[in-house]
């Protein structure tokens, strides 16, 4: 049996099978849920490396994980002593508890509501998306140490936090109420946002780990356009984002690792498909009257998914990063739309500008002010790129700024 197999299985019905638990019994056993799960897996290797595959090895599983939630629960008499009163008491009726059911109709709604409650705002923002990637997207406790550039123990003690935060706090699986979803529903988009940006803008030196969190972000991103209440117009302007910027994923890097700019990538590696994807959720849009930063960002990455440089794509580029400002204003933002501003309108407007923003703790700052000098003061230019080299954090983004500098002479 192919390792790559059980981890794709395990990475794909992990995180059903711990949300169908959990919805089950109450977030306060999570950690029994995920117990209950991986020991399911752990006898699926023991079992498959002597036996073979089964016909059905998803099947398999949840008949397993079936008979070791039941057994756990009434060994330890929670079913009947905590679980089935205080059913009775949301319900006002007895409820009798078979098994976990994993019909694809519960696992989808068990999924969605698990989405909600790992992303509730009582959580730390970056706890949530640890807990994202455990809980949601299967990912193990080194791939998730890996993504945040931390170690295992850092992870675990975050995790453990996450989790008290969800017993602590009561949190629910369920849905919030249809006048609180629209707000709750912006701190899903976030995470599942800066869960993208995790694997689109790693620095992890991992390719599989960078895209399969692109993958999973999308994936999430998706679940929501299964409910109504959730299928809105910026759910559908992220996954428009998150099509356009992973359609260049490819062209992003030499097989060495070596980062390629913008301006260097290959338009032949970009993936046609995805880009007509995001296209189609980008038009889904367009319902409404709703203008999110999603929106603008999304139309931004559109106007990358072409490769000719004209004045008219960076005019257009420079209008949404004007409008971005004025909705969701950071200095990322404003370094961007300086250097749009430079393609559109020329080095010394976007001086001017550059100058004006101070970003003296930023190496993408000093960056742009290298691009902007270079060829009209190569001697500022190379100060500024130095400035940049000394305050870049990886190898990898002080290669790129030395092959900068190495190309002045």
């Amino acid at each position: 049996m192919e390792n790559e197999y059980l981890k794709h299985l395990f990475q794909q019905e992990f995180t059903k099978m711990v949300a169908v638990i959990s919805k089950l019994f109450g977030l306060e056993h999570i950690e029994t849920a995920e117990d209950i799960v991986s020991e399911t897996f752990l006898k699926a290797t023991e079992t498959w490396e002597k036996q073979g595959l089964p016909p059905n090895p998803t099947a398999w599983l949840y008949v397993v994980a079936k008979q070791k939630t039941l057994y756990h629960f009434r060994r330890n008499k929670i079913l009947e002593q905590k679980v089935k009163p205080a059913i009775r008491s949301r319900q006002q009726e007895a409820v009798d508890i078979e098994e976990p059911n994993f019909s694809q109709e519960n696992i989808k709604d068990s999924q969605l509501q698990m989405l909600f409650a790992v992303c509730n705002p009582a959580i730390a923002s970056e706890a949530q998306i640890g807990l994202a990637l455990r809980i949601l997207c299967g990912f193990g406790i080194d791939e998730i140490a890996e993504a945040f550039l931390s170690n295992k123990e850092t992870i675990n003690k975050r995790l453990f936090r996450a989790k008290e935060k969800l017993r602590t706090e009561n949190i629910k699986m369920e849905l919030p109420p249809e006048h609180e979803i629209v707000q709750r529903l912006d701190n899903v988009l976030h995470i599942i946002y800066l869960l993208f940006s995790e694997g689109y803008y790693s620095q992890t030196q991992n390719k599989i780990l960078r895209k399969d969190l692109c993958v999973e972000a999308l994936r999430l991103g998706l679940m929501l356009t299964t409910y109504e209440k959730t299928d809105r117009p910026k759910t559908n302007a992220l996954i428009a984002l998150m099509c356009f910027h992973a359609s260049r994923f490819d062209a992003r890097q030499t097989e060495e690792e070596s980062p390629i700019l913008y301006e260097q990538q290959d338009a032949g590696l970009w993936d046609k498909e995805l880009i007509e994807q995001g296209v189609h959720y980008l038009c889904l849009s367009a319902r409404g009257d709703e203008m999110s930063s999603y929106h603008l960002e999304a139309q931004i990455a559109y106007w990358h998914c072409i490769k000719e440089d004209s004045k008219e794509k960076w005019e257009n580029i420079l209008s949404l990063y004007n409008q971005l400002l004025l909705v969701n204003y950071s200095p990322g933002v404003a370094l961007n739309r300086t250097y749009a501003l430079y393609k559109a309108n020329g080095r010394h407007e976007a001086l001017v500008q550059a100058e004006k923003l101070r970003l003296d703790n930023n190496h993408f700052y000093f960056i742009l002010l290298g691009e902007l000098y270079r060829g009209f003061d190569n001697v500022k230019a190379r100060h500024h790129l130095q400035k940049a080299y000394d305050l870049a954090k990886t190898q990898t983004e002080k290669q790129v700024i030395q092959e900068k500098i190495d190309a002045l002479s």
